[in-house]
């Protein structure tokens, strides 16, 4: 018995570093890697940091287990049937097709997915909106608001803008992207909108997730007459009918999706992004002043040790992700309790206006309930200014100078109306 005894106390401290699964599904190398890689590389560089500052979770590091799958829905599907086999608690995920598509299986196997996707599907937890085509996605979530919210934020702002300068008559809107699920998602809900806020709405104008001539699309766009337009791709892609556009001199307001426009875009851009509205998930963007940004600058260290590099938005909400998810399995472990994914599920609603510690003033407050993941209905809005030549120098020296600024526009609060849950 003695015998026995020393055995389990030299066992003890092997389960207590037992490496906990965690899946990170990245998109480095498809259409959507220009938005892909800092994003991922948010999460990554916060999961390493919690490992190295914050020793796991009750003391269990992470085993991150990393997969680019470059943005194609099937291998997505055929690597969470490879990490299943490898028992993932949780997976930070990303595009809107593979998430969609493994809705049903994450359900089934009570893992929890939190994604790069804001599909606003994914946000009726309990299957009881009795929309078509959307089903019960009880482990799903996102930080932020969702792609549908964002849209309908901006949409009531490009209202209010078109009265303060003094336009007559109805403003045109028109929907632009891919014909894709991502930037389908918020179609129905933006057009709904649009019509209901006065708009005249015009026949969507279709172009590819990847970078093209799209002078075609531009020139219909100004035949049109369209005010303001919506980008639901990406940045890569937009960045060709902002080009392509300020080519054709179209005089339109264009609304960027949250992965529409970033730091890296205006500089790629250069003046034709100039002006460009899009929603930012966090309160601040990086070199802001907020309590919570000693917290990210020490993250960012992980991958750029000299402490130089600059962070888009989307780097910044990576980290925010990561975070939750964290949080969540950590009120898992409470009172001894086990890391399964039912546990980390209920974890997600263990807090009210949740900021993850360590990131106030950076991370925006999330509430999820049993029926709802939409986590937020606040949705900040930004300008993308360009004043200057932003071929010289990196994204870095652009934003010092001011030659490139993400100026705030305003943050619009939605109401929790329940007949919008997933749409």
């Amino acid at each position: 018995m003695l015998g026995l005894t020393a055995v389990a106390a030299l066992a003890l401290p092997a389960v207590a570093q037992q490496r906990i699964p965690v899946g990170h599904l990245m998109d480095n190398s498809g259409a959507t890697s220009d938005v892909g890689v800092p994003y991922g590389q948010g999460v990554a560089d916060t999961l390493a940091w919690v490992n190295a500052s914050r020793n796991g979770i009750a003391g269990r590091p992470l085993n991150v287990l990393s997969f680019d799958y470059g943005y194609q829905a099937p291998r997505a599907v055929s690597q969470y049937q490879a990490w299943s086999r490898e028992r993932v608690v949780a997976i930070q995920g990303w595009g809107t097709a593979d998430t969609e598509a493994l809705v049903r299986f994450v359900t089934r196997d009570r893992i929890p997915f939190i994604s790069g996707s804001y599909s606003a599907a994914l946000t009726d937890a309990g299957g009881k909106s009795g929309r078509q085509g959307v089903e019960a996605a009880p482990y799903n979530f996102f930080y932020g608001p969702s792609y549908s919210d964002a849209l309908r934020a901006m949409l009531r702002w490009a209202a209010d803008d078109w009265k303060a300068k003094g336009g007559q008559g109805r403003p045109k809107y028109v929907h632009m992207g891919g014909n894709h699920p991502y930037p389908n998602s918020p179609k129905a809900a933006g057009e709904a909108l649009a019509a209901e806020l006065g708009f005249e709405v015009l026949p969507a104008i279709v172009f590819a997730l990847t970078p093209g001539d799209y002078t075609a699309q531009c020139l219909t766009l100004k035949s049109q007459g369209a005010n303001y337009a919506y980008l639901g791709n990406t940045a890569g892609s937009n960045i060709s009918v902002l080009r392509a556009c300020q080519t054709a001199g179209v005089q339109v307001q264009f609304l960027g999706n949250v992965w529409g426009m970033d730091e890296n875009a205006m500089k790629a851009a250069g003046a034709a992004a100039n002006g460009v509205v899009f929603p930012v998930r966090t309160a601040v963007v990086w070199g802001q002043q907020a309590p919570g940004m000693a917290t990210l600058q020490q993250i960012s260290r992980v991958s750029d040790p000299a402490g130089t590099a600059y962070r888009p938005v989307h780097y910044l909400a990576g980290a925010c992700a990561a975070m939750l998810m964290v949080e969540a399995m950590e009120t898992a472990t409470a009172n001894n309790g086990q890391i399964t994914g039912e546990r980390i599920r209920d974890g997600f609603y263990a807090k009210q206006n949740w900021v993850p510690r360590g990131f106030d003033g950076v991370c925006n407050p999330s509430t999820f309930t049993a029926d709802d993941h939409r986590g937020t209905l606040r949705v900040g809005l930004y300008r993308a200014v360009v004043s200057g030549d932003t071929s010289q120098g990196s994204v870095a020296d652009l934003m010092r100078a001011g030659t490139m600024k993400l100026e705030p526009v305003t943050t619009i609060e939605l109401e929790r109306r329940r007949e919008l849950l997933g749409w």
